[in-house]
């Protein structure tokens, strides 16, 4: 019987707690991360609400150069860069003009306006506290206490040196994004694994092509009801047509909200000249939205993406109560964004489970 070493039996190594190779380790981990990003994500967004909306604002105002550079290239074979430039200056070249009109034929009706509408206000709240609906009292409460609610909800640019600096800061991101835009999608695109970089060009383009189509859509909105409703309230006669007309053209770039209150001022307004005028602005107001709703914003809505008027007014809602005016201003676009995305990823993934895309819905048109 030998008495040489004893005899050790091979060990098997097997992964530990930090080897990311064991299956059960790396799933654990993914989901954790997804967990723990989330979180970071909740408190970027609370913490760093101002600066990511200025962002988003410039991003859509880069969009509106993209776009406007590439109705331009159908009938200008000249350079990008070219392009863009001339949109900048027809886009400035405008603004200008719609500011020097306004400061030169219409801006003492600002005042008259203020008047006449705190006057309508002033009679509706008699009327109505003389039917025993609200105490009452002074008809200002009311008003003021609806002041302090939109000055709570504009907070985001409070002053007007915040709003002005807000303003140029989105349009220099819109402009450096706008002049090299691959740039900034393969700086995104790095930061993600190689097999996802595909699927992100992808999206990103379908997403792209959305907010140009539905940005035009809503610029048509805009020119449409701004003049027809100015035109047609000079026609029945009812005072500061032209300034009511330029107001309900730039709140019509939000759906919703912007024709609520660009109504409200129309009809009070009108009533301001008598009943005639008044119940004119009451017709001219649901046949301007109609043929906007009816014709124009379906016609747009078939070549993006469809939204429910109940969702956009949700998102509106919300976006405002957290972001404040910049929230409303960007809920649509950013609305749009989410959904052609996450239809994107609905057809990718029923392509791979072997379905047909329209077992997940209908999204937005490809480009």
């Amino acid at each position: 019987m030998s008495s040489g070493p004893p005899t050790v039996e091979p060990h098997v190594e097997r992964p530990g707690p930090v080897e990311l190779r064991d299956p059960l380790v790396a799933r654990e981990f993914k989901r954790a991360s997804v967990w723990f990003g989330l979180a970071l994500l909740v408190a970027g967004v609370i913490v760093l609400a101002q600066p990511l909306l200025l962002i988003i604002g410039g991003m859509i105002f880069a969009v509106f150069l993209d776009g406007g550079a590439r109705l331009l290239g159908r009938f200008l074979p000249i350079r990008r860069g070219f392009r863009l430039l001339l949109t900048l200056l027809l886009g400035f070249g405008f603004v200008a003009w719609v500011g020097w009109f306004a400061g030169t034929t219409i801006a003492a009706q600002f005042e008259a306006l203020r008047i006449v509408v705190t006057a309508q206000f002033d009679k509706l709240m008699e009327t109505v506290s003389s039917l025993g609906l609200i105490p009452k009292g002074p008809p200002t409460n009311l008003g003021s206490q609806l002041l302090g609610s939109v000055g709570r909800l504009t907070s985001v640019v409070g002053s007007a040196i915040g709003a002005v600096t807000s303003v140029i800061l989105m349009l220099v991101i819109g402009i450096f994004l706008a002049i090299e835009p691959r740039l900034y999608d393969r700086g995104i695109a790095w930061m993600l694994p190689v097999r996802h970089r595909e699927q992100f060009y992808r999206i990103a383009n379908h997403v792209g092509y959305t907010l140009r189509r539905l940005l035009l859509g809503r610029l048509l909105g805009m020119v449409f009801e701004g003049f027809f409703t100015g035109v047609l309230l000079w026609l029945v006669g009812v005072p500061m047509a032209a300034l009511l007309g330029l107001i309900t053209g730039i709140l019509a770039f939000i759906p919703n909200i912007g024709a609520i209150s660009s109504g409200i001022l129309m009809v009070a307004v009108g009533f301001s000249a008598g009943p005639h005028q008044g119940f004119a602005a009451i017709i001219i107001y649901f046949a301007v939205q109609n043929i906007d709703g009816y014709l124009i914003i379906p016609y747009i809505a078939r070549r993006t993406v469809d939204l429910a008027p109940a969702i956009v007014l949700a998102m509106q809602l919300l976006m405002g109560a957290l972001f404040g005016i910049l929230g409303i201003l960007f809920a649509d676009p950013i609305l749009a964004a989410i959904k052609v995305t996450l239809m994107d990823l609905s057809h990718e993934n029923a392509e791979k489970d072997g379905l047909s895309p329209e077992v997940v819905g209908d999204g937005a048109s490809s480009p």
